[in-house]
């Protein structure tokens, strides 16, 4: 490297930046399992997320705003009758031009022109056709007329094939007949293919002889009229956007392109052929443009393809047609329109939707319907969890404690010691550790810090039976306790199954009926409007759960906002009354004093202030031993994992 040498800096364009943060899959997975919780399916859940986007990652619902922003930007700013004011213009010119020549002329031939400029029709187009004859006397009105004529060429040819109005700014005659060859050609080309014959070595001989009009660089007779067809349509809907006397005026005026009226008829003939061959190109339709800055033909054609192109992209932003991806969107016209920062967040989108469905967190059911997987599962209760373990962390006059349990057995794991533990240190690990962090200095001597220190972690081999029955009525859904109390039943789930392995926990749910879950069903489930709070039924089956694990410490949890209303009887009917009658409270009652005599005691978490309520939870705990909760929403699942472990401690 020299002195001479330097470096230059620009924008990365091989792919994604390397330097973009990672997606975050988790809080992706968290929007989510909350969508799904509030009732949503795991596919509009997905949808849900892809539309709104995540934190630092704009959704589709922003760039379809975009999308619109600009649709309304290019309508609202801009009008189509820009040819037709510059041929006004032009024309004007040559005439003041003409009588200024003519004026000081006494000669009777003088006078007669004088008539004949006065006699020309009111439109434009007219007064430019009957000037077809008409022998000039000024140099500059002959040139104004010349540059009318070589105008509306270009603006013509430009509406058809991109690129062409600069390619023949200083026209000559040989430029024209080069033009009128090459239409020739292509018309024979698109008549041969359209009558099925085989045009690829025609094809390839056009492009040899034409090739520079066509920038798009096709690679056959195929592609050639996809691009050839989109900027036709795109000029007829350009007309159709016109009011009656515009299109009738500027296709009068096109007849004078470049003063050959053949030029136009081979136009004519070529839009002929690109609709037979492509009738699905919307021919038809029309914009309203209302601005102020005219454009020319070749623009507003330009500015026509635009509008197709973003009625097109939001289609694909959209992802309203059956087995949409976000890969459909094209990324090239999605730049085209809204720049490299749109394409990137596209892409960016396109990743996190293929990453989430790559790491498994969605499988087809049986039924063919999208659900969440047992590992997504698990990653929504362990967000859970780690929520909960936040706000135990923050009770006052309480402190963590990693200790599993209390019969001091040995799990096989370790962690840093923190100031107040008593479990046993990790000799080799402590060891190891002090080894490390000397030899990272360079030092000789290996010296023990507190730093260094690890502890063995014990495990209770105790086991607990624990029944969470959680109220499922539409008052939960009404009150805005539904995703609480899901939350809740993952946090709990996701503790057992990873810290207390060996207990068994039995998840049921109640309203008119109860029954028996398993996480992903509850996670899943979706708000039923039926009147009913059926704590009997739930009860009964917490104490056939806790009957199939005898020699297990007995649990129970009550997550509800309402006295119970219905009960079941002998013949298996639920019986709904309000307010509440005498006999379903009895018949809760018995099943309470039967759980009460395995040895359960029932804890509460009353989500009400309601009178009633309170007075039965508050009988509920002195006749099962157990005690009442009144947690706020985000308390609720801290408060049940809390009493979960308290209990099990007994």
């Amino acid at each position: 490297m020299t002195a001479a040498d330097s470096y230059s800096y620009g924008p990365y364009h091989e792919g994604p930046d390397p330097l973009a943060p990672p997606l975050d899959l988790r809080a992706a997975l968290a929007d989510i399992g909350r969508e799904v919780m509030e009732g949503s399916s795991p596919r509009s859940a997905l949808e849900e997320l892809l539309r709104r986007g995540t934190s630092g990652l704009p959704g589709l619902e922003e760039l379809t705003r975009r999308l619109w922003e600009r649709r309304a930007e290019i309508s609202r700013n801009h009008r189509l009758d820009g040819t037709l004011q510059q041929v006004r213009e032009l024309l004007d010119k040559a005439l003041e031009a003409e009588r200024r020549a003519l004026f000081p002329d006494p000669a009777d031939d003088a006078r007669f022109a004088e008539m004949q400029l006065d006699a020309l029709p009111s439109s434009t187009a007219g007064a430019v056709r009957e000037l077809g004859e008409y022998q000039w006397r000024s140099d500059l009105g002959r040139e104004n007329y010349r540059r009318i004529r070589d105008l509306l060429g270009r603006e013509l040819l430009e509406s058809r094939f991109q690129g062409m109005k600069q390619a023949l700014q200083n026209t000559t005659p040989q430029d024209v007949e080069q033009v009128r060859q090459m239409m020739s050609d292509l018309n024979d080309l698109l008549a041969a293919h359209g009558r099925g014959e085989d045009t690829t070595g025609q094809f390839a001989e056009f492009m040899a002889a034409h090739g520079e009009f066509f920038p798009e660089n096709p690679h056959n007779t195929e592609e050639l009229i996809d691009a050839l067809a989109a900027r036709a349509a795109a000029a007829q809907r350009m007309l159709n956007s016109m009011s009656e006397q515009q299109r009738s005026e500027l296709n009068e005026l096109l007849g004078q392109a470049f003063g050959d009226p053949a030029l136009a008829q081979q136009i004519a003939a070529l839009d002929a052929n690109l609709r037979e061959l492509r009738p699905g190109e919307d021919w038809e339709s029309g914009r309203r443009f209302r601005g102020e800055d005219p454009l020319g033909m070749g623009a507003a054609v330009e500015a026509m393809q635009d509008l197709g192109e973003l009625d097109e992209l939001a289609a694909q932003l959209a992802q309203s047609y059956p087995g949409a991806r976000l890969e459909d969107i094209d990324l090239e016209m999605l730049e085209r329109q809204l720049g490299a920062d749109a394409r990137v967040d596209a892409a960016r989108l396109a990743e996190l939707e293929r990453e989430l469905r790559r790491q498994g967190l969605f499988e087809r059911a049986p039924d063919g319907s999208l659900r969440l997987t047992p590992k997504a599962l698990r990653r929504l209760g362990e967000v859970a969890l780690r929520d909960v373990v936040g706000q135990l962390r923050t009770r006052k006059g309480e402190r963590e404690t990693a200790r599993a349990g209390a019969s001091g057995e040995p799990t096989g794991a370790s962690r840093p010691w923190q100031f107040g533990d008593t479990e046993p240190w990790d000799v080799s690990r402590t060891v190891r550790n002090a080894v490390l962090r000397t030899a990272s200095t360079g030092s000789a001597t290996v010296t023990l810090d507190v730093a260094d220190v690890e502890i063995a972690e014990t495990e209770q081999r105790s086991r607990a039976a624990v029944a969470l029955c959680v109220d499922t009525s539409w008052s939960m859904v009404q009150d805005g306790r539904w995703v609480p109390m899901k939350r809740t039943a993952l946090a709990l789930q996701h503790l057992i199954s990873t810290r207390f392995r060996t207990d068994a926990l039995e998840l049921i749910t109640f309203g008119r009926h109860a029954t028996t879950v398993e996480i992903g069903e509850l996670t899943a489930l979706e708000p039923v409007w039926e009147q009913g709070t059926n704590l009997h039924h739930a009860l009964l089956l917490a104490g056939r759960h806790l009957r199939r694990h005898p020699d297990a410490v007995p649990v129970v949890l009550v997550v509800t906002d309402g006295e119970p209303t219905a009960h079941l009887e002998s013949d298996g009917t639920s019986l709904f009354n309000w307010p509440p009658d005498r006999r379903t409270l009895t018949t809760t009652m018995s099943q309470v004093d039967s759980l009460a005599k395995l040895g359960a005691s029932i804890s509460v978490f009353m989500l009400g202030e309601q009178p009633r309520l309170a007075a039965f939870v508050d009988m509920v705990a002195r006749r099962s031993g157990g005690r009442v909760v009144a947690p706020d929403l985000d308390g609720l699942g801290a408060a049940v994992v809390s009493d979960y472990l308290r209990g099990r401690r007994r």
